[in-house]
């Protein structure tokens, strides 16, 4: 259990500085002053919190090896604690989720039987991750229910009415459902968080039913509202927006940790230019040369002029294509938006504390928690930088660890000036693998 729990609060950011942004009002704190400021007079997760979290939740934290806060946690928790809206906006892996899980069991009443705390996911891996991260925490003194599949929900209406949980995790399909069977109301919710905000507001599926939870089933002002990404868009509007709309109330907090340096700095990026016909040998080749302890393979979602010609998904082709010339002793598995909920939960609890290789569209880049992975591949090139972003943060997760982790991009050569604006974008450098020399045996 405890290593579970530390991989979900894994990762530390080494920010270059913090910009706290208060309603329309922006500053930048260097952050070395910050941090010596902080550390003086906070040097442990306790300090920070001073008080306003419950002793069993802190002795929890604490018992799984968090003892120390990271940055994210630092800048952010004074401000969650004191009650104020608030936008949490760090690195993959940095430490939002326990920074906004403390804010939610500071507010709730444990002897109340009411919905006081919402977390919104965009995912049901996500939500169940978050899912375990808070019944850890919560040490049975109060009941956390995640509302993750449509299949169970019947169940879980029933369960809700009869004792409603003080803490609900759910995808936003999923709740919207129970609303409108009015399996439950908001009107006692004290906390709303909506986690991954700009891949939920990106969803045409997802944004008009988060619009509807943030505005119609509850008010701003009666509620304390936390968002939180690793990369928020535009954030300077996104700031706006949320008091222009009312997501938030008017001194809505951005605590936006590391602005300079977007990209965890340990990792490595590296790609090669290849033709798509030779894709599947050249990822073989760099399978067989790195050894990952554990890797996921990002591939592009079919397209519907493929589905309509009845073609399988590129997913399919690369899992069949390792599963047949793939040697090495991780196990290759599947995880893609379209299958049901068991198949997807039974791939990913699989996967959990052992050596894998992971074929997954980007249902994997958001939220998505394996601190064994060392290895990313991009099979095919992500859509937008923020894309390349989170799927780079699906390494490097591992607490504590100095193992070398690498982020490998297969392109083809008219695909080179795409990934050079990622590069300038997110601010790293990505070396060329020269593909004719290391790879000619495989070709």
């Amino acid at each position: 259990m405890a290593a579970v729990a530390m991989a979900a609060f894994s990762g530390r950011a080494t920010p270059l500085s913090t910009t706290v942004r208060s309603g329309l009002t922006t500053r930048l704190i260097p952050f070395t002053l910050r941090r010596r400021a902080l550390r003086a007079s906070a040097a442990t997760l306790r300090e920070v919190c001073a008080g306003r979290v419950p002793e069993h939740v802190l002795q929890r934290a604490e018992e799984v090896g968090y003892v120390v806060p990271t940055e994210v946690q630092e800048q952010s928790l004074p401000v969650l604690l004191s009650g104020q809206d608030c936008i949490l906006h760090a690195q993959t892996g940095s430490g939002k989720t326990l920074a906004y899980l403390l804010s939610v069991f500071s507010a709730i009443d444990f002897g109340r039987s009411s919905v006081q705390a919402l977390v919104v996911v965009p995912t049901r891996e996500l939500g169940m991750q978050v899912t375990k991260v808070a019944r850890i925490l919560a040490a049975k003194t109060c009941t956390v229910m995640a509302l993750l599949d449509g299949g169970m929900l019947r169940r879980q209406k029933s369960w809700v009415k009869a004792e409603p949980p003080a803490i609900i995790i759910a995808t936003v399909a999923s709740l919207c459902q129970m609303i409108e069977k009015r399996a439950f109301n908001l009107q006692s919710m004290r906390v709303l968080v909506i986690d991954e905000v700009d891949f939920i507001f990106g969803s045409s599926k997802q944004v008009s039913s988060l619009r509807k939870i943030l505005t119609s089933y509850s008010a701003a002002s009666s509620r304390q509202t936390i968002f939180a990404s690793a990369s928020i868009p535009q954030h300077n509007r996104f700031v706006h927006d949320c008091v222009q709309h009312k997501w938030t109330k008017t001194n809505v907090v951005h605590v936006h940790v590391n602005p300079v340096q977007p990209m965890p700095s340990h990792l490595q990026h590296k790609y090669a230019i290849c033709s798509k016909k030779e894709r599947l040998h050249v990822l073989l080749s760099l399978l067989e040369k790195d050894v990952p302890k554990s890797g996921i393979i990002f591939v592009a979602e079919q397209s519907e002029k493929s589905k309509k010609a009845g073609l399988p998904p590129s997913t399919t082709a690369v899992v069949e294509f390792l599963r047949t010339t793939y040697m090495g002793s991780l196990e290759v598995l599947l995880l893609e938006e379209d299958m049901n909920f068991n198949a997807r939960a039974t791939s990913f609890t699989e996967v959990k504390g052992k050596g894998f290789l992971l074929v997954s569209t980007d249902i994997a880049s958001r939220g998505f928690d394996l601190p064994q992975t060392s290895h990313i591949y991009n099979f095919d090139l992500p859509k937008t930088a923020t894309d390349y972003l989170h799927r780079a943060g699906r390494t490097g997760r591992e607490p504590f660890s100095k193992s070398a982790c690498s982020v490998t991009t297969l392109i083809t050569e008219d695909e080179h000036f795409v990934l050079q604006r990622f590069q300038n974008e997110l601010k790293f450098h990505c070396e060329e693998i020269p593909v004719e020399s290391m790879f000619a045996c495989n070709l």
